[in-house]
């Protein structure tokens, strides 16, 4: 069955994680996505990772995460002949992303209106920190650093122990969903319109729509948004140790909140209100920590599952790689291998299945200039294509 963005190429001009990470949602659903890098400068996230045996071979995990389906050239930019097989794949292309400095691709001639020119179905997305307007459009930044900048990382911690940065590179994994969502609609708008398209993305604005609930309420009453660690303001909506291991209590509304102390046999802390609720916060959770302390995060799982009380043991990576459910859903494509990879190894898919033509890895990642001949004699390069392959 055909895939959503088959028959669409993309020519994918980003490095390390947002930019490569939109281009690799158009390529598992079908999309041509040739990745361009510099031959003595490619992408960093090749050289990042936790193989550094693979980081050393240009194909490191943190560029295996992203790379799938795709086909790599090698082009220096600054050169008249590369810049010129770039415009001759733009002829060809759907889509161009990049995440050069604002203004750097201008300065060679590859801004919009230039590759417009050649191409006025092509739509042209730019991913950068703070966008290409502004009085910050200048500046360079990466994920940490925009939460930094955002205010998100202010509000992550405990009380006593604040701010604190994610444990995950969340901010430049949403800008690459939201840019792929951007290029999609932009993709869509065009089979009415016939017109391209212009998309300017910026991590900041996309760590503002993450705290959009937060930011509403500032907006409201200009209250900061307070570190709360593990704590929630409702007292079983939180996180408790056990027996052995921590709890995480979702009791997030008041007929979950009934189900759980009616599953404790306590109908006496039963609340009627959201107010009532604030006013004995301190009380609930004094009384859950000591109740929390009779089984084990699994056995608490279990017992609050059972009762339909969301509920979660607090799991490592492992050990939520290894719970079924992981594996049912698809969530992880396994490699047998690939261009000096020794071994098998695995890599994100998708968030989401179809019921068919869903997301579906075809070819594991490229190595560096795996495709210069092969791209190149497509574009009719064909001296070119054979001198590569000679080399």
């Amino acid at each position: 069955m055909t895939r959503p963005f088959e028959g669409i190429r993309v020519i994918d001009v980003t490095h390390v994680l947002a930019g490569p990470f939109a281009a690799y949602q158009l390529a598992v659903l079908g999309a041509d996505v040739i990745k361009v890098e510099h031959p003595d400068e490619p992408d960093q996230s090749r050289g990042a990772g936790t193989d550094k045996a693979l980081n050393r071979r240009n194909m490191g995990t943190s560029f295996l995460t992203q790379a799938s389906n795709k086909r790599s050239i090698t082009l220096d930019l600054k050169t008249e002949g590369d810049r010129a097989v770039l415009k001759k794949l733009v002829a060809t292309a759907d889509v161009f992303v990049e995440n050069y400095r604002p203004g750097a691709l201008e300065a060679l001639g590859l801004g919009y209106e230039a590759l417009a020119a050649v191409n006025p179905r092509l739509i042209y997305a730019s991913f950068s920190a703070f966008g290409h307007t502004g009085p910050r459009r200048e500046q360079t930044a990466y994920d940490h650093v925009i939460q930094a900048t955002s205010g998100i990382m202010a509000m992550t911690g405990t009380e006593d122990v604040h701010p604190i940065k994610f444990g995950a590179p969340a901010i430049d994994y949403a800008t690459g969903m939201t840019g792929a969502f951007a290029l999609a609609s932009a993709l869509f708008q065009r089979e009415r319109t016939g017109r391209g398209q212009r998309i300017d993305m910026a991590m900041l604005d996309v760590a503002m729509i993450l705290m959009s609930s937060h930011l509403a309420g500032y907006l409201r009453n200009g209250v900061h948004p307070k570190p709360h660690g593990n704590k929630h303001p409702h007292a079983t909506n939180s996180a408790y140790p056990t027996k052995s291991g921590m709890v995480m209590l979702g009791a997030s509304n008041l007929r979950q909140q009934r189900r759980l102390w009616t599953a404790l046999e306590r109908p006496d802390m039963i609340k009627r209100t959201n107010d009532e609720r604030d006013e004995d916060r301190d009380r609930e959770a004094a009384v859950l920590a000591e109740i929390m302390l009779t089984r084990t995060a699994d056995e608490w799982e279990e017992f609050f599952q059972a009762r339909h009380v969301p509920a979660a043991r607090v799991r490592t990576m492992g050990e939520a790689l290894a719970d079924p459910q992981i594996a049912s859903r698809g969530v992880v494509h396994r490699h047998a291998g690939a261009t000096e990879v020794d071994g098998g190894f695995g890599v994100p898919l998708a968030a989401f299945t179809f019921a068919h033509g869903g997301p579906r890895i075809d070819t594991p990642p490229p190595q560096l200039g795996e495709h210069n001949a092969e791209i190149r004699a497509e574009l009719g390069f064909i001296d070119e294509a054979i001198r590569d392959v000679g080399t």
